[in-house]
């Protein structure tokens, strides 16, 4: 006898799909579990290692800000790094604090920027700002880290600590040079030249008159040596972290590519 069409074929009281048991489901997420907890430290340790990248990118972003807001609204602005003992907006003693000058009679009287934008974590909770220099980068500078004109005029003013000199941008936004230097060393380490090159770091570098910004890593002393012997700034004006040591091609090759861009 043929069925009839639409008609189930299996018995009464019988489904037409098992389900899965209990002990099934709990063994599938034993084992996703497993796989969670060997995967998550490695996922981790990636995103900690692009903390120092990130911490530059965003320190580009607030100098980028900060340019702007000075043009838009016709008034000096400044980044700095807080004092010793002094807090951010955060609570911390490590975000960069933004004033500005509301009074053009008064041009050295500054004011906290209390702002939406200037709130958040430009660093990473493990990277921190060493070090600020002021004027162009230089082979001698690097060398003999005397402090420059522009780093001596903005202590006259106020009284800095010698490595966080206030970074300025006029109302036209125009600023000095000015070099960031980032790190994740431990924060008792004092000075930037206790750095050495197994610890990771990275330079913001801003060419102020024209607010170009890139990330680069601190040259290599060969690499100083070269630069010095044949004349060359040792500023790239482009973003370069690569590790690898640079010979002479790989320079004249930057520099093409800097000024060529593909």
């Amino acid at each position: 006898m043929t069925a009839r069409y639409g008609a189930s074929n299996f018995p009464r009281g019988t489904s037409s799909c098992a389900g899965f048991t209990l002990l099934e489901v709990v063994l599938v997420m034993m084992l996703l579990a497993i796989i969670a907890a060997l995967a998550l430290p490695n996922v981790v340790n990636e995103l900690r290692g692009q903390h120092l990248k990130t911490s530059g990118e965003q320190m580009r972003s607030l100098l980028e800000l900060v340019r702007a807001y000075s043009e838009m609204d016709g008034k000096r602005y400044r980044v700095r790094i807080p004092r010793k003992d002094e807090l951010d907006r955060m609570g911390t003693d490590v975000q960069p604090i933004i004033e500005r000058t509301d009074d053009p009679m008064e041009p050295e009287v500054w004011t906290l920027v209390e702002e939406p934008w200037t709130l958040g974590e430009t660093f990473m909770r493990d990277c921190w700002c060493i070090q600020v220099r002021l004027g162009r980068p230089t082979v001698d500078k690097l060398r003999d880290p005397e402090p420059s004109r522009a780093e001596e005029l903005a202590s006259m003013r106020e009284a800095w600590e010698e490595d966080y000199p206030p970074v300025t941008f006029e109302p036209d936004g125009t600023a000095p040079w000015a070099v960031y230097v980032l790190t994740k060393a431990p924060r008792d380490t004092t000075t930037a030249a206790d750095l050495t090159d197994e610890v990771e770091r990275l330079e913001v570098i801003m060419e102020g008159p024209t607010g170009m910004i890139w990330l680069q890593r601190p040259l290599y002393e060969d690499e100083l040596d070269l630069f010095e012997q044949n004349g060359w700034p040792i500023v790239l004006r482009r973003d370069f972290m690569d590790p690898k040591h640079l010979t002479e091609d790989d320079v004249l090759e930057l520099q093409e590519e800097t000024i060529m861009p593909k």
